[in-house]
């Protein structure tokens, strides 16, 4: 359904971050991480792998938000890493420790997290930034990476394209350069969606751990794919 972007328009983010067909450019990144309750779960408690979380240890404390499509890619690095069958046997546990904190969305989950309904839950950070800039309660919860190159360590891309089918190809090229450039991605540092901007080498808001530092898994856009093995998979769970 989309028209190839220009070779300049992608030539502006690092080609990891773009479409393989070059039908779509990276415009926003976001990192998959930990929100726990600093008063209930110290620091030095924390897990270092996702799979941790689906120890019996967590029951009752662990929140998801399984609906969300941030969670869908921890699904798919997890049966990338171990297969479908141990992906599976994961979701299970981690349903079981979240019984009672299954949440729509990863707002609800921040903000419960917050305020000690629960213990740890997993998100992207960008959530707990806009829950922090936004919220006038006391903070009482923080975010935490697993350990480099761990599954559940990932950074997802937001992308931008243009459709085959619109009347406007060269308006939309336009737009496509500018959503790209230092200027249309200071928008992003500038703003509140606390989202990492790829193109142009545009800077993040200096709130955010700097973007290379940060340790994920090398997961490609090609091994993400459509995200269709990991909705199997949350249903076969129960979780959709």
């Amino acid at each position: 359904m989309l028209a190839p972007v220009t070779a300049r328009r992608l030539a502006s983010v690092d080609s990891k971050y773009n479409s393989p067909a070059g039908d779509w450019v990276g415009v926003s990144a976001r990192v998959s991480c930990l929100v726990y309750n600093t008063s209930s779960l110290p620091a030095a408690s924390l897990p270092t792998s996702i799979y941790d979380l689906a120890d019996p240890a967590w029951k009752g404390k662990l929140a998801l938000a399984p609906a969300e499509t941030d969670f869908l890619p921890v699904v798919t690095a997890i049966a990338k890493d171990q297969g479908d069958a141990a992906a599976l046997i994961w979701l299970n546990a981690v349903k079981r420790n979240a019984a009672g904190h299954i949440y729509p969305d990863n707002e609800t989950l921040v903000a419960d997290v917050n305020r000690g309904a629960a213990t740890i839950g997993i998100i992207n950070h960008y959530y707990w930034f806009r829950f922090q800039k936004e919220t006038d309660a006391a903070m009482k919860s923080a975010i935490a990476y697993f350990a480099p190159q761990d599954p559940g360590y990932l950074i997802d891309v937001s992308g931008a394209g243009v459709l085959r089918s619109s009347t406007h190809q060269a308006e939309a090229q336009k737009l496509l350069a500018f959503l790209v450039s230092k200027q249309g991605e200071g928008v992003l540092a500038k703003g509140v969606s606390f989202e990492y901007p790829l193109g142009s080498n545009a800077p993040a808001s200096p709130e955010l751990r700097p973007f290379p530092q940060l340790r994920p898994d090398p997961l490609t856009i090609s091994d993400f794919g459509d995200g269709s093995g990991a909705l199997k998979l949350l249903q076969e769970a129960q979780l959709l």
